[in-house]
Formats: structure tokens, sequence, C-alpha cells
């Protein structure tokens, strides 16, 4: 695992700092249950100029590309839904990034959304995986 680019990307610069570590909770756990999925990670807060991935992961010989959404409330519907066209068009940008940096344009790759449901009384969360949550979306789509 590595992380690519800066320390902090500006966007988690700004976040309260409960929120970064929540997001940082939750992105550990998300990473452990892909793990235990036999799933290898690849790379965690992967960041170039047009953002940052979560969880970049390798299932079988796909590479797939992991949006973590959650919550502290026992609703998953709305962590998963907050993936929308905009929040897709931008995960493809940084998945071509990724595959161009790392010369993978030809490899299998996909999307998956992770939602985790995170109440205070818990100390696991319960996760809904969504294997290909969405297609690649806007003029990168040749690449999906």
């Amino acid at each position: 695992m590595f992380r690519s680019g800066c320390a902090m990307p500006l966007e988690s610069a700004k976040k309260p700092w409960w929120r970064r570590w929540f997001g940082t909770r939750s992105e550990r756990a998300a990473a452990r249950f892909l793990r235990r999925l036999g799933f290898r990670i690849l790379a965690r807060n992967y960041v170039c100029p047009h953002g940052e991935l979560d969880l970049i992961a390798l299932d079988g010989r796909c590479i797939v590309f992991v949006e973590v959404r959650s919550t502290g409330s026992d609703d998953l519907d709305r962590p998963a839904a907050s993936v929308d066209d905009a929040k897709q068009r931008r995960l493809t940008r940084l998945a071509v990034c990724y595959l161009q940096e790392h010369h993978l344009l030809e490899c299998a790759a996909r999307f998956d959304v992770l939602a985790l449901s995170w109440p205070e009384d818990r100390s696991e969360p319960r996760i809904v995986h969504f294997r290909h949550a969405f297609d690649a979306v806007g003029r990168f789509q040749m690449y999906n």
C-alpha cells in the first residue's frame, strides 16, 4: 500500500478533525472488509490533480476503484445515493489518471461503492458492498 501525491489533499485539510477521523476510520474498516473478501489493496487515498480516490484494489485480475461512503446513522441508502452523476464523472477522471500513470489502460477495471453504517453504539460498522456500482462516465467511457 502507498499513498500518492501530497501529504493531505486541500479538500481534506478544510474538513473538521472529527470528519477526517471518521473518514479515515471508515476507510480502514472498508480496506479490512475487502481484504477479507480476497481483494488486494493497491493504494489508499490516491491523489492526483482531479482529486482523491479512497481505495484502489485488485479483485482477481480486475482493478477496482472503491468509493467509501459512511454515516453515523443506520441509513445506508443515503451515503450510497450520494455518489451522484458529478461524483461519478470525477471518479472516472481519477481512475483514468491512475490507469495512465501506472500504464494499466488495457486492464479490466470497475467502480464499487462501500456504504458503511457506524452508529455510536457499535464497534464495527455494517457494510453494504455495491459491486459494479456504476460505469465509467463522460469522455473516458471508452476505457470501461
